[in-house]
């Protein structure tokens, strides 16, 4: 029996724009986590918020961060607009999106009026459907030429005990993909703390070309130097995330096989679209909710 739809999914592709309604009436505010470690980690974010607001679908589009600044708290103060959608941009559900972000914005459901602002929490921008989509055409941007037959796509993330969500969206992404009409030989997930490990990715994958796309938002430790110590394309973490060029020499000839490693999906500029998804599907499942009660 098949775990999923037996008929091959259709995945659908990336536009300029995206069908959402304009809110003039309302603001945006798009959450990260932030590192104080990594200064080029708010950069997607913020890439994000620009895209999404030269389109002028909201009154204002802001940003705000558990580990930098502007901090949780602080987006009471910057916003106008009495209604305000939160979409988390986070890889998956857990900690943060079930138990922080609810406790610093003080919401205690899908909408909560707080300091006389109506707040509509959104599902992190991870979890959707289109995020499929997304990583096929970064791994199509990485290594245009392959053919997907001869090729094996591994989708990789941290990996912990503590969140098994964590492991579960990518594994569902993989699964989607698997069962699409993409074409690749195999498409795999790998972790970082948890098996299948990444670091045998060579083991893993029986053909000769192999695609690593990093599930993450932003690039940082993980993506610029732990992963590429693991898959062997260098030989201790070196330099601050801003000064590394890991991603401008593929492919790598390693292990017998060639490699080609991607920047962290979120740095795509496109995910802005899938922030746009998840709140439109916010208001999809809200409009419905308020019809049948």
């Amino acid at each position: 029996m098949c775990a999923l739809p037996c008929n091959p999914p259709k995945v659908r592709q990336f536009t300029a724009t995206m069908p959402i309604a304009p809110k003039p009436h309302s603001a945006l505010l798009i959450v990260g986590h932030g590192s104080t470690e990594n200064p080029d980690s708010s950069v997607p974010y913020f890439e994000h918020a620009d895209e999404i607001r030269n389109r002028r679908l909201f009154a204002e589009v802001h940003c705000c961060f558990w580990k930098e600044e502007p901090s949780m708290r602080e987006a009471f103060y910057m916003i106008d607009s009495d209604e305000v959608y939160v979409v988390p941009d986070f890889i998956s559900e857990g900690y943060f999106t079930q138990e922080i972000i609810p406790r610093e914005l003080q919401l205690t459901g899908p909408t909560t009026v707080v300091h006389g602002k109506t707040f509509h929490y959104c599902l992190p921008v991870g979890i959707h459907p289109s995020m499929t989509g997304l990583i096929l055409r970064r791994a199509r941007q990485v290594a245009p030429t392959l053919d997907p037959a001869q090729t094996t796509l591994i989708i990789t993330g941290h990996g912990t005990g503590l969140n098994p969500n964590s492991a579960m969206a990518i594994r569902n992404q993989a699964q989607l993909i698997a069962r699409s009409t993409a074409g690749y030989a195999a498409v795999l997930d790998a972790y970082m703390e948890e098996p299948p490990f990444i670091a045998d990715w060579d083991q893993l994958a029986q053909t000769p070309m192999v695609i690593v796309v990093p599930f993450f938002i932003s690039d940082g430790l993980h993506s610029y130097q732990d992963i590429p110590v693991l898959l062997g394309i260098e030989d201790n973490s070196g330099p601050a995330a801003s000064q590394r060029e890991i991603f401008r020499h593929n492919p790598y000839n390693l292990r017998g096989k060639t490699l080609y490693y991607s920047s962290s999906i979120g740095t795509e500029r496109l995910l802005a679209d899938v922030i746009l998804d998840q709140v439109m599907d916010f208001d999809l499942i809200h409009k419905l909710h308020i019809i049948n009660r």
